[in-house]
């Protein structure tokens, strides 16, 4: 006699995803604070104005963060005060304000990079063998692409 099928609960995929994404990012902000580190959303908006070649609209900034896109503005004013980051009015339309990453940013960025990528070791990838890591950057993957470049929907 073959073992019952087991059917998968989508809920609790979402759920798992959920837990880990939060238990492993509190772990790793909990390191980058102990190293006196620069917080995980500093770290993210560097990396992507960096990722970008430095420079990003605003707007795009904010669309392209994980950790936080409605404290963009408020991340930035904060690097801003700590001179890793520049704001710049477009020089074609000055109602668009662009984030630009500095030299001490970069620097800031490097030296936080072998702790955050330590951390995602720690907190994430060492709880997955090769086979478990590829599958869930597989899935999720798709599941960003089907999102990719979707106005965020708000609701009323």
């Amino acid at each position: 006699m073959e073992p019952a099928a087991q059917h998968p609960d989508p809920v609790a995929a979402w759920r798992s995803m959920l837990l880990a994404h939060s238990r492993a990012l509190r772990a790793i902000e909990a390191d980058l604070d102990a190293a006196g580190a620069i917080p995980l959303t500093w770290y993210d908006v560097l990396l992507e104005l960096n990722a970008a070649g430095g420079k990003l609209r605003m707007r795009e900034l904010g669309e392209r963060v994980v950790l936080s896109r409605t404290r963009v503005s408020r991340i930035v004013d904060e690097l801003e005060g700590q001179g890793l980051v520049t704001r710049q009015p477009d020089d074609v339309d000055g109602r668009v304000i662009h984030a630009s990453i500095t030299t001490e940013g970069r620097k800031v960025l490097r030296s936080t990079a072998p702790l955050y990528r330590r951390g995602i070791e720690e907190h994430f990838t060492r709880h997955l063998r090769p086979d478990e890591q590829l599958v869930v950057a597989t899935s999720l993957g798709r599941v960003v692409a089907a999102h990719q470049g979707e106005a965020p929907q708000r609701h009323r």
